[in-house]
C-alpha cells in the first residue's frame, strides 16, 4: 500500500490498489457528490431518500466539518465511482462508544455512487484496502462501522472483509423519518 502522494494532475492520492484509487476530496467534486446524493437508489442506503443533497448541502455536510474526518473520492479504472471517509474515533467524530481499552480506533463510512458498479466486488476491494491503509499508515488497532440492520448487502460485504458484528445499536440513526437499528461492526488488527 503506497503512502499519500501527488498523483496525476497534482491530485492528492491517498493510496491505490489494483484498479482502485482513493484520493482526497477536491472542491470541484461537489457536483459529482450532489448527483450521487440525490439519486434515490443511493439515498435508500445512505442519508435517506427524504434528504436529497444539492451542491450547497454537499458543502455544508462534506466540506465544512471537523478536520479529524477525511473525505475521499473512490476511482475505479479511471472513473470516479464513490465516496469514502475515515476518522479517528473520539467524542467529536463519533457518537458510538467503542471504548474497550483499544487506543487507536478509526471509523469509516462509504458508498458507491455509480450504481452500475454495485455487486461487482468493488466494495470489498475498497473496504479491504482502506482497512489496510488505516492499519499500515495510521497504525489503527481496530476499524469500526455502523451499517443499518436492513442494509444486508453492505453487511455481507463487510463480513466478507473480516468485520464482525459486535452489538446492536438500537434506534441509532435517523433515516427516512424513523430511527433505525444499526450494527456496530469491527475489524481488529491481526496479532
Amino acid at each position: 500500500m503506497a503512502k499519500s502522494k501527488l498523483g496525476e494532475k497534482g491530485i492528492s492520492l491517498l493510496y491505490e490498489k489494483d484498479s482502485l484509487k482513493v484520493r482526497h476530496l477536491r472542491k470541484k467534486d461537489d457536483i459529482l457528490l450532489a448527483r450521487w446524493l440525490s439519486d434515490p437508489f443511493v439515498l435508500e442506503f445512505y442519508e435517506g431518500r427524504d434528504k436529497p443533497f444539492d451542491v450547497q448541502k454537499v458543502h455544508q455536510k462534506l466540506y465544512n466539518r471537523n478536520k479529524d474526518l477525511v473525505g475521499c473520492i473512490v476511482t475505479y479504472k479511471g472513473l470516479d465511482i464513490g465516496y469514502i471517509q475515515y476518522y479517528h474515533v473520539n467524542k467529536k467524530t463519533s457518537k458510538i462508544d467503542s471504548d474497550d481499552g483499544t487506543e487507536n480506533v478509526y471509523g469509516i463510512d462509504q458508498f458507491i455512487g455509480e450504481t452500475a458498479y454495485w455487486n461487482k466486488g468493488i466494495g470489498t476491494l475498497l473496504i479491504k484496502s482502506m482497512v489496510a491503509f488505516l492499519f499500515e499508515q495510521k497504525h489503527a488497532d481496530k476499524v469500526i462501522m455502523d451499517p443499518q440492520v436492513q442494509n444486508e448487502r453492505a453487511i455481507k460485504c463487510y463480513e466478507k472483509c473480516g468485520f464482525k458484528k459486535v452489538r446492536m445499536l438500537p434506534h441509532h440513526e435517523l433515516h427516512e423519518g424513523e430511527y433505525r437499528d444499526c450494527w456496530l461492526m469491527e475489524y481488529r488488527k491481526p496479532i
